[in-house]
């Protein structure tokens, strides 16, 4: 069976289960604070299990893809060394929410595995929780007998709390679990060693297939447990896993998965998978880390230095690496790779073939963007391990992972290739420093909820009203970063909790004359979460709760304005247009957007022009509710990958421009009275970003920009042509330059027949050393009119604008002993000056901001050069 069929009967059993088939949630987690990714196929079912919505289907089953680099579930470090893990995969689940239990679930795995996929059932054991005495829990008899139907007792394994107790973070829906291993070895092995011995032993080729989890419990803060409002069934088969074992190999990456990406790799380094260890790991982890990249990209997750975007581009960096260090893979690779699993896996997820231009550019703009790193970190490390036979200590090979993003394990490959060693307990001790500043700087410790009253639906009301009489269903308190604030939940809202690039809303509640400021409001979940300093005297009242109108009203101008800016770019730049993320703000809008180019002067006019045209229209908001998502794209209301749609949407539509948006919106594009559009720019390779202004802020800008040119008109006495009087201006400064750049090299000339009568002579060595109120251009072209000198050394102390400068240059015949370095020797003379600097072997500057260690600087100098000549 191929991977497309495999996926494809999973799909069909549980359909004829009476499972409602769903698609797969984006990869990038939007409106969960405790996740940055989908790290399993529970995830956008979290709110059922915790109670908090309500199960439109109480059967699915689906084909969720996941990843796991970070946190409690993170497999990074052994992708590619073993034939089993993976950063990127997929995970087969079937769910129940309040329906079938345990018999159904342990039943219909059996058949499926037995009959469906034909697996041995002479390979398959089950592990079934032992029970946990700190957290009272007993063992669980229960799925035992019902497996007890299906295996002899030897294969029916216990399992401790680590294995066999399944959580998916510190807090949050958790229960006992059953997971389903299977045996690959040969039979010889197998009649040599009982397969029961090696389940959960990470052997290769004993493996875990599929786990069922009996949802129970909800973990609390505290870490008490107590139980859901219903039992579920959550269940996770790694469809990579599986693909191996129907398809008769001993590695995921020998199935069709990946073997059509590993034969680009193949290709692409003209090296054969196979044949050498170090090759064959890189080559598994290019094909593993490729897909992550791809799809976190294709729903909208761009490479970047911070949270999810900072994890993406770890992954990327560390296959290209894998690459450059093991498969002799100089120049970028990873995008010739794209194509191949766009072709592979684009049926079963479009978005891969639909966002195929913007992956390839984003991928390859990064892989340049490495390697350049990697050229520096390497020239670095070349330079250390020259000048310095010691071994490599901990604080350089850290700054070189810090600054540079060089890669320790590369750090150690080189230096041993040299005959040195790293100092990896102060590497060590480096890093973690780094990372204690770091749990510091993002603590968030959050509390139990203090549940008030039972809601099942909390309702949003804020397209319809800005104050309405609400109470406090729940609320917990929060500590981040030494501050504390309260979380509160209310029956129903007025407050836009932030989504889609809308910020969420600002206002108060209040009761008996008491006022309780909310100062935002964001999802968690399915959950509307309001934020405030202090938590009410008596949270049980009934509040009135108030939305800060004009910040509202203000968002709402930028949001529609997002949507006649988008129509706009299709209209001039291209149908290839599409929103790639936006921030709608009080004060301005943002919108990203994928093209290839810059967006020319002359296409901005036009599309500000459009846009504005369409405001003084004055047209209508045409709004939608509950949609039916099949007749919303028959509307052509555009949606936008990497967000996550219901079954029903609520459409916006001002003229042309219809789009899926739950956000607030004018009543008509009359109000927004006007956009300036006041920047554009690349933020990522085919993504460029445009920043605007509207109403009162628009028009407050344009008055700024008035006011300047009348100042600029009044200091240039011009007011009928100012453009004509700058010019004059650039012309003169353009010229007086000239004329001080000829003044500036005579006095260096008049300067240099001076100093050099004035040299001192060390040990046949001329050095040449002044110190004067000097800028640094003239020390720069003095010091070079010495190098044509022989056996001439120059040191300049220069003082310009109270600030301290150094400049040494070495004449060329002196290079070829290494001990004269012009960057060496003013690093070794700025500690004087309170400064640093660094250079080239022939020429170096530094800088201070203290003058009064010039001499102590020059003496320094001299002391150096009178022992390295003697």
């Amino acid at each position: 069976m191929t991977a497309q069929e495999i996926r494809q009967k999973f799909l069909d059993f549980f359909d004829s289960k009476e499972h409602a088939i769903v698609q797969s949630a984006p990869m990038v987690v939007k409106d969960d604070p405790t996740l940055m990714f989908t790290n399993a196929g529970m995830n956008q079912f979290k709110d059922l299990f915790l109670g908090n919505a309500e199960a439109k289907d109480v059967r699915v089953a689906d084909t969720q893809k996941c990843l796991r680099v970070s946190g409690k579930h993170n497999d990074l470090e052994e992708v590619g060394h073993d034939t089993y893990h993976h950063t990127m995969f997929e995970m087969l689940g079937n769910w129940s929410f309040g329906d079938y239990f345990k018999k159904e679930a342990i039943d219909w795995a059996w058949e499926l595995l037995t009959v469906v996929y034909n697996i041995d059932p002479d390979r398959l054991y089950a592990t079934i929780f032992e029970g946990d005495e700190t957290d009272g829990l007993k063992a669980d008899v229960e799925a035992k007998e019902y497996w007890s139907a299906h295996l002899p007792a030897e294969r029916i394994l216990n399992g401790n709390k680590k294995d066999n107790f399944w959580e998916m973070g510190d807090v949050g829906p958790c229960g006992p679990c059953s997971e389903i291993h299977v045996d690959l070895r040969l039979d010889a092995e197998r009649d040599q060693v009982d397969g029961a011995q090696l389940v959960n032993k990470d052997h290769p080729e004993v493996v875990e297939l599929w786990n069922l989890v009996f949802m129970q419990f909800n973990r609390m803060a505290n870490g008490s447990l107590v139980n859901l409002p219903a039992q579920h069934i959550d269940t996770g088969m790694g469809f990579e896993r599986l693909c191996m074992v129907l398809q008769g190999v001993r590695s995921n990456y020998d199935t069709d998965v990946f073997q059509g990406l590993i034969d680009r790799v193949e290709t692409l380094s003209k090296k054969k998978y196979g044949k050498d260890n170090e090759s064959d790991i890189a080559m598994r982890v290019v094909s593993d880390h490729l897909r992550a990249v791809a799809f976190a990209i294709a729903d909208g997750q761009l490479p970047s230095n911070t949270g999810a975007g900072y994890v993406i581009r770890r992954i990327l960096r560390r296959a290209v690496r894998y690459g450059f260090t093991f498969l002799d893979l100089k120049d970028p690779f990873l995008t010739d790779m794209v194509s191949v699993l766009s072709s592979e896996m684009g049926e079963a997820f479009p978005e891969l073939i639909a966002q195929q231009n913007i992956i390839e550019k984003v991928i390859l703009e990064e892989e340049n963007s490495f390697l350049r790193t990697l050229e520096q970190g390497l020239g670095r490390l070349d330079q250390l391990i020259r000048k310095n036979s010691n071994d490599i200590d901990g604080k350089t090979a850290f700054e070189l992972y810090d600054t540079y993003g060089f890669p320790i394990d590369l750090t150690q490959l080189i230096a041993r290739e040299n005959g040195r060693a790293v100092d990896m307990k102060e590497f060590s001790s480096e890093l973690e420093k780094q990372k204690t500043r770091s749990r510091v700087a993002t603590t968030l410790e959050t509390g139990d909820w203090v549940v008030l009253e039972e809601d099942e639906v909390e309702e949003f009301v804020g397209y319809d009203r800005l104050s309405t009489d609400v109470r406090i269903t729940r609320y917990r308190e929060v500590s981040e970063k030494k501050k504390k604030y309260f979380q509160l939940v209310f029956n129903l809202t007025p407050f836009y909790a932030e989504s889609g690039g809308q910020v969420g809303d600002k206002g108060y509640i209040e009761a008996n004359g008491s006022k309780t400021f909310i100062f935002d409001t964001k999802k968690e979940n399915n959950l509307i979460v309001h934020f405030a300093k202090e938590l009410p005297k008596d949270p049980k009242l009934t509040f009135n709760a108030v939305v800060n109108s004009e910040a509202r009203k203000s968002t709402t101008y930028n949001h529609s304005a997002t949507h006649l800016l988008h129509e706009a770019l299709r209209s001039v730049l291209g149908t290839h247009v599409e929103q790639k993320g936006s921030l709608v703000h009080p004060d301005y809008l943002r919108f990203d957007f994928s093209h290839f180019s810059k967006v020319t002067d002359e296409e901005l006019r036009i599309i500000e022009n459009m846009v504005n045209a369409k405001i003084r229209e004055n047209i209508a908001l045409d709004e939608k509710r509950l949609v039916p998502m099949k007749e919303a794209r028959e509307m052509g209301a555009m949606a936008l990958f990497g967000e996550k749609y219901g079954d029903t949407v609520r459409v916006i539509q001002f003229g042309d421009s219809v789009e899926l948006c739950g956000g607030t919106h004018v009543q008509s594009t009359g109000e927004i009275g006007l956009l300036t559009i006041v920047s554009e720019g690349a933020i990522a390779a085919g993504i460029r970003r445009i920043e605007a202004y509207t109403g009162e802020v628009a028009l407050d800008y344009l008055r700024g920009k008035d006011e300047l040119l009348k100042q600029i008109q009044d200091l240039l006495k011009q007011s009928s042509d100012p453009l004509k009087s700058i010019q004059n201006l650039q012309d003169q400064n353009a010229e007086f330059k000239r004329d001080l750049e000829k003044f500036r090299k005579e006095r260096a000339g008049f300067l240099k027949g001076e100093l050099f009568a004035r040299k001192l002579t060390i040990n046949g060595i001329n050095v040449v050393g002044m110190v004067s109120e000097m800028d640094a251009n003239t020390a720069k072209d003095l010091a070079h009119q010495f190098r044509s000198e022989p056996n001439t050394i120059v040191a300049l102390g220069t003082i310009d604008k109270g600030k301290a400068g150094l400049t040494i240059a070495i004449s060329q015949d002196l290079l070829e002993n290494e001990a004269w370095h012009a960057g060496n020797m003013v690093r070794l003379a700025a500690k004087e000056i309170q400064g640093g600097g660094g250079g080239q072997n022939h020429f170096a500057t530094a800088g201070g901001k203290y003058p009064e260690g010039l001499e102590n600087a020059m003496k320094a100098l001299r002391e150096y050069i009178e022992n390295q000549s003697a």
